[in-house]
């Protein structure tokens, strides 16, 4: 078994990464947190808004914050309040940024819809409600690659899968119900296509199933490993749970996917009581294990052979967590180098901290080698296709500015730029007309031959940029933020390309004029010796 306090150490590019909570001014102050004892996120998070279980008098509410409304909340901000007990979970459809789900004691789902505006008064009907559970419903899961379908389980011990692919405000009866459970289901979790559906049930078992047929396919029972959650580690075909050890002690345990019998790697971690969050990121292959009721944040890196987990840094923290969300890729600062990004619940201070992991790295260009193609905000699938026996992985994007990042289709209605915001990227284009000018000016003392290559070498940078489908020179004005940032973002890079185009043909006028300087001296020595004889 091996400790997390003898972590051994290797090469890793995600060695020193570390962990940057947000300034004050970038928190969400005043939240009122909810006090409830459910094991659960009670928030969630993507590019637009961040919503959060809140304390409501009289049934179950949450809050949804626009992302970028930082600062002090108002007491009297409106709130999604249709529920009849208290709020247990909530999870943003991943293929729509204005459409969140919700599961109350009520043994109720909820489908709401966020107005593209910002809220002002509070939003009690739901535009679906989901009834078939028995009991409370405790977790929902959206399914990852296919639209409109939806995961519940509940107190029941049953888990339910709906289809929202319709037009019904109120659907009862699920498309499937899988009940091969014998207890609360404390953790669901999906592969990367969404074919096979990972359990951890409060029996201590972990069970892999198929979720269109409700067969059991594995089966794990671990005296040593009594588990509370369990994560698929995306296409590692492995998995990851975590629980306490039989002295109690918090413990990971790493499983093969096809063989549940024992597990690859069991690691004790502390002695605390609180719960584990696993979080994997399978772009840079690395674990995130947060613990409820302390502020600490572990990482570690996944590889395929032994060790198979391996340690790299603790972000510590006085603020305990009581709750967690995660910003999807999509919604990350990827010219800080960032790779993934928590918003703590600390009720403690009624405060939501943003901690982003940062890699470090001197150059301000884009990463390709931490960024590569993620997922994105489209689905594979119709939920009638997955239903029909189709599985597809997810429709990846590219993170690179410039490049065309799918959002969901939705999007806050942006005021037209004003004439001082148009007057701006007019001088902007002008100064980078003019470098260019200087550039050309510079380089007229160069030989033909030289004027071709950097002739050659500019159009097909222009080339480049066209393919993108961004002209920095013939552009329209930005109608959104998000165009805005990603036209910033380009903008950065071409004066970056331009400054280092203007530095290569500074050395090569020095050189020129040494060669000339030389050439000249030469001669003068040739006309002395002339002269002398």
């Amino acid at each position: 078994m091996m400790m997390s306090w003898h972590p051994q150490y290797r090469s890793s590019k995600f060695r020193h990464v570390y962990g940057k909570p947000a300034s004050k001014e970038k928190c969400y102050d005043c939240v009122p947190i909810t006090c409830s004892v459910h094991d659960n996120h009670f928030c969630a998070v993507n590019p637009h808004f961040i919503a959060v279980v809140t304390e409501c008098a009289g049934g179950g509410a949450f809050l949804v914050i626009p992302i970028h409304q930082t600062g002090k909340l108002d007491p009297h901000y409106p709130r999604v309040c249709g529920h009849r007990g208290n709020v247990l979970d909530i999870k943003w459809s991943p293929f729509d940024d204005f459409v969140i789900a919700s599961c109350s004691e009520d043994a109720t789902v909820k489908i709401w819809d966020i107005p593209k505006h910002l809220l002002t008064r509070n939003i009690t009907s739901a535009r679906k409600e989901l009834l078939g559970h028995a009991r409370r419903v405790g977790l929902i899961e959206w399914h990852p690659t296919a639209s409109n379908i939806i995961f519940s389980t509940g107190y029941d011990y049953k888990i339910m899968i709906w289809n929202l692919d319709t037009k019904a405000p109120v659907i009862q009866n699920p498309v499937k119900t899988i009940s091969c459970h014998r207890d609360v289901i404390l953790s669901m979790s999906f592969n990367t296509d969404g074919s096979l559906l990972a359990t951890a049930c409060r029996d201590r078992k972990i069970r892999l199933v198929d979720p269109r047929s409700g067969a059991i396919l594995q089966e794990a029972s671990c005296k040593n490993h009594r588990v509370n959650k369990v994560l698929f580690l995306g296409n590692m075909k492995k998995l990851l749970s975590t629980g306490t050890s039989r002295w109690n002690n918090r413990q990971i345990a790493l499983w093969e996917q096809g063989d549940l019998s024992v597990p690859l790697v069991e690691e004790d971690l502390d002695g605390s009581s609180g719960l584990l969050f696993p979080f994997y990121d399978s772009d840079t292959h690395m674990l995130y294990v947060v613990s409820k009721g302390d502020g600490n944040i572990r990482y570690y890196e996944i590889s395929s052979e032994k060790p198979y987990l391996n340690y790299l840094m603790e972000y510590r923290s006085h603020l305990p967590q009581k709750g967690i969300g995660i910003m999807p890729k999509r919604g990350l600062d990827v010219s800080a180098c960032e790779i993934f990004r928590f918003y703590k619940l600390i009720p403690g201070k009624s405060l939501i901290e943003p901690v982003s992991m940062i890699v470090p790295r001197r150059s301000e260009s884009y990463q390709e080698d931490i960024y590569p193609m993620t997922a994105g905000a489209q689905p594979a699938l119709t939920a009638q296709e997955w239903l029909n026996g189709i599985n597809k992985g997810p429709v990846l994007v590219s993170l690179r500015p410039g490049s065309e990042i799918l959002n969901s289709l939705p999007q806050f209605p942006e005021k037209e730029p004003s004439p001082l915001s148009t007057e701006s990227n007019r001088y902007q284009g002008r100064t980078e007309r003019m470098a260019m000018k200087e550039i050309q000016k510079q380089s007229g003392i160069q030989e033909k031959r030289g004027q071709k290559k950097v002739e050659e070498r500019s159009q097909g940078d222009r080339q480049m940029q066209l393919s993108n489908g961004f002209d920095l020179f013939e552009c329209p004005p930005p109608k959104t933020e998000n165009e805005l940032l990603q036209m910033f973002y380009r903008q950065q890079e071409e004066i970056r390309r331009l400054r280092e185009l203007v530095n290569q043909r500074d050395v090569q006028v020095k050189q020129l004029e040494l060669e000339i300087k030389n050439i000249r001296m030469d001669s003068g020595r040739d006309r002395r010796k002339n002269c002398c004889n």
